[in-house]
């Protein structure tokens, strides 16, 4: 005999909870059907724990500028924002990926944005997708094409963030990748990072002359100039270009996949660790 699930809050009592309206509850329910209420055996409507969490998610989205409609997208019909996991986004994106499945990346990206902090969007979903993606390509388990397809909505996401500029209380710090790199992503979720940290952040981007960079950070009197460098054969050509660049008193900070500590000694710069919090906290000694 089936189990007929009798407990759970009443429409009345999900409304004290919430704070929501009843009106506003069942038009929700009805129109975007983000709620999933069990029946007693008298086919009252009981809701669960897990309508509580949606509805919460839901408020705060609204109170963040979101409309309605928008916001019951991110959430999705089937999702429940308390039961997920950074690591269930990172995984919903590969498959989306495997599927050519533009959308449901760039929507699952955007879900992540909006149910976790920034912090942990940028390293427990962007960094471990990037690296996966390339994982999967370098195997051949993911096309060119199909790592287009990630990058290019996370890029699109990192830049609209970025482009949120604001003042920094620590500093300026000038951002840009090595002459002939052309893999900014990193760099971007790093100064992200770094502009959330309190740095007003000058973005450079792909391939930079090393000499224009320096001299940016020269007139702005930038703290720190970082350069990112993540293929190996490109190390040589940022040593040649750091011959000619006049630095000055700005601190020179490398990183990236193809930076250490013994590459940044031999370029006479700093190197602060390679993930965003290491990358973060390295900054900060830097701040003035």
């Amino acid at each position: 005999m089936a189990t007929v699930t009798t407990r759970g809050l009443n429409i009345a009592a999900l409304s004290r909870r919430t704070g929501v309206a009843p009106d506003t509850l069942r038009k929700w329910e009805q129109r975007y059907a983000i709620l999933q209420p069990e029946r007693t055996p008298g086919g009252q409507r009981r809701y669960t724990e897990r309508d509580v969490a949606r509805v919460e998610w839901l408020r705060a989205r609204l109170e963040e500028g979101y409309r309605i409609g928008e916001a019951a997208q991110l959430l999705g019909p089937s999702e429940d924002p308390a039961g997920k996991t950074a690591g269930d986004h990172v995984r919903a994106i590969l498959a989306a990926a495997a599927e050519d499945d533009v959308a449901q990346v760039g929507l699952r990206l955007d879900q992540a944005f909006a149910l976790y902090k920034l912090e942990t969007v940028l390293e427990d979903v962007v960094e471990p997708v990037l690296r996966e993606v390339g994982t999967r390509w370098e195997a051949r388990e993911l096309t060119v094409a199909q790592e287009h397809i990630v990058s290019q909505a996370v890029r699109a996401r990192l830049g609209h963030v970025l482009g949120d500029a604001r003042g920094g209380v620590r500093g300026t710090a000038v951002l840009a990748c090595a002459p002939g790199e052309r893999h900014e992503l990193g760099l971007m979720s790093v100064a992200i990072a770094l502009r959330n940290d309190g740095w007003q952040v000058a973005y450079i981007g792909a391939d930079t002359p090393v000499a224009d960079a320096a001299a940016l950070a020269s007139r702005i009197s930038a703290a720190a100039l970082g350069i990112s460098v993540t293929v190996a054969t490109r190390v040589e050509d940022l040593r040649k270009a750091l011959r000619t660049a006049k630095i000055g008193d700005t601190r020179l900070v490398v990183g990236g996949a193809a930076a250490s500590a013994a590459v940044a000694k031999t370029l006479g710069a700093r190197y602060v660790g390679s993930g965003l919090t290491s990358i973060v906290r390295g900054f900060s000694t830097l701040a003035r």
